[in-house]
């Protein structure tokens, strides 16, 4: 990662974070204490900045500059709000179609995903704030700029974002290989929420839990799983395909 795209020192993050500069996240050596520190954990706080600790050593790889034991990953976007996000698709009229992203971990599935939601059309990609990808230089190289270009809403609580798309009108589909129904058997046509879960775990149990359906894609082989983007594509033109359908027998 390039240093421009980092910050160094406790009280420039914290000046960072006060001017809402976007950061990602931030990286703090195990041990550091003071007021000047218990000043930054509160201002993370406050702005829903994660803040990982680790040993000084992993920061020392990242830079050699004065860090203070503290470096933070600045954004490349601003990410969105869902609660202002949904109602402005309501009120300019389109048919939400939200990709939601629980725990995927790898770069590059995401910005594959992505990239074919952007090329779709998808309203938003949801992402939690720990435990998963976020909007780095890479995601946004691999997705060929998408990520630029569709909205990204980073949630402290997946589970609650869930909840309030459902309050939303908006049926959330989460897709699991232990589903009983085929992807094509859902309704795609209405206000719609598609779950992608992480290769290893897929979706985790509590999402599962109260999603409003689960659907499969069909599996003929004797490997376990489709890769994640390849899964994700499959489901959103099956959503795209629907709503066309629907767009031409309403013409």
């Amino acid at each position: 990662m390039r240093e421009k795209e980092m910050i160094f020192g406790i009280r420039a993050v914290i000046e960072a974070a006060e001017a809402g500069k976007e950061i990602d996240k931030v990286l703090v050596k195990q041990g550091l204490q003071g007021d000047l520190f218990n000043e930054l954990q509160e201002v993370l706080r406050t702005h829903e900045i994660p803040m990982q600790k680790v040993p000084v050593e992993r920061i020392n790889r990242i830079t050699q500059k004065n860090h203070q034991g503290v470096i933070a990953f600045t954004s490349p976007i601003t990410y969105q709000r869902l609660d202002q996000l949904i109602p402005l698709l309501y009120e300019q009229g389109k048919n939400p179609f939200i990709v939601v992203l629980d725990g995927i971990t790898d770069v590059r599935n995401f910005g594959a995903i992505a990239r074919t939601c952007e090329v779709a059309g998808v309203d938003a990609i949801v992402i939690p704030s720990r435990g998963s990808v976020s909007v780095t230089a890479d995601a946004v190289k691999t997705s060929a700029g998408a990520l630029h270009r569709i909205p990204v809403c980073r949630e402290k609580n997946l589970k609650e974002a869930v909840v309030y798309l459902k309050n939303s009108g908006i049926k959330v589909v989460a897709a699991s290989e232990k589903a009983a129904r085929n992807y094509t058997e859902s309704d795609f046509s209405v206000p719609t929420a598609l779950v992608m879960g992480a290769e290893d775990n897929g979706v985790s149990t509590e999402i599962l839990r109260i999603s409003d359906e689960l659907v499969k894609i069909p599996q003929f082989g004797t490997i376990g799983s489709l890769n994640v983007s390849v899964a994700a594509g499959i489901l959103i033109y099956e959503v795209i395909r629907q709503r066309q359908e629907k767009a031409k027998k309403e013409r």
